[in-house]
């Protein structure tokens, strides 16, 4: 009998020293049977866990594992990878809902560097709290304003790329889905939202937990123009599409920012 243990690794494709050796020693007819605790020893993800299952079921060699009870052996190929997947997204989900559990603490208590956690208009002071980024600001309003005018998203695009005003990341060239979550995002009325995953999922609102760049009056408007502009419509019979989308004809304006 023999133990083989592989130290656990962030890298992807770390050697698994441990694992190689049991496969030596399968080719080489040093043992006769596989045990392992769970199929989360066996391998670190779905993909692992069946590479390794199909090499030793080559060399011939059958897998037990205690925790879920399965036995190589006693188990058709497609039975087992159905097993595995399904037991692999039960744990991923499982670790997901640990690790929103490890924020709740620190949200319910106001600890959270999420609070804090900047966006396009903010950066972060010495402390690490929000702090309004003037020369982002500016461009912040800019679009809440043209907004407002009447200009579709797309029409905001061409303009902020007309007026050579740079991306979050820094590129030329805008998107529509990041203008539509500017357009969108509580921050910029100074409000922060934790683990609000669902409609009847806790979580945790600090409201002026940061400088405004937006006054609520405005961003509101803006979420009432959202809505009447959006070209899903809920019905008797479920969400149906208008017959036409907004647009907008205007190609640029010239608009102060106030």
């Amino acid at each position: 009998m023999d133990t083989y243990i592989d130290i656990a690794s962030g890298k992807a494709k770390s050697n698994r020293k441990a694992f190689n050796r049991l496969i030596k020693d399968c080719e080489e007819k040093n043992i006769e049977i596989i045990i392992t605790k769970n199929i989360s020893r066996f391998g670190r993800d779905t993909v692992e866990v069946l590479e390794g299952l199909n090499k030793l079921r080559e060399l011939g060699f059958r897998v037990i594992f205690e925790q879920e009870g399965l036995d190589t052996a006693d188990t058709d190929s497609a039975l087992m990878i159905s097993i595995i997947e399904s037991i692999a997204q039960a744990e991923n989900e499982s670790r997901s809902e640990n690790i929103k559990w490890g924020y709740k603490p620190h949200a319910a208590q106001r600890t959270s560097k999420l609070y804090n956690r900047k966006c396009y208009g903010y950066e972060n002071d010495e402390d690490g709290l929000l702090i309004i980024k003037d020369e982002e600001a500016i461009n912040v309003r800019l679009i809440f304003n043209l907004y407002l005018r009447g200009l579709s998203i797309i029409a905001i695009k061409r303009e902020l790329e007309r007026l050579g005003i740079k991306t979050p990341t820094g590129k030329e060239k805008w998107s529509k889905r990041t203008i539509d979550v500017m357009l969108s995002n509580e921050k910029y009325i100074g409000v922060v939202r934790l683990l609000n995953t669902g409609e009847h999922q806790e979580h945790y609102v600090s409201e002026n937990n940061h400088p405004a760049i937006i006054s609520k009056g405005k961003f509101e408007a803006v979420q009432v123009e959202k809505k009447n502009r959006s070209n899903v419509v809920k019905t008797e019979d479920g969400l149906k599409r208008k017959g036409r989308k907004y647009s907008s004809n205007r190609k640029s304006v010239d608009v102060k920012n106030s």
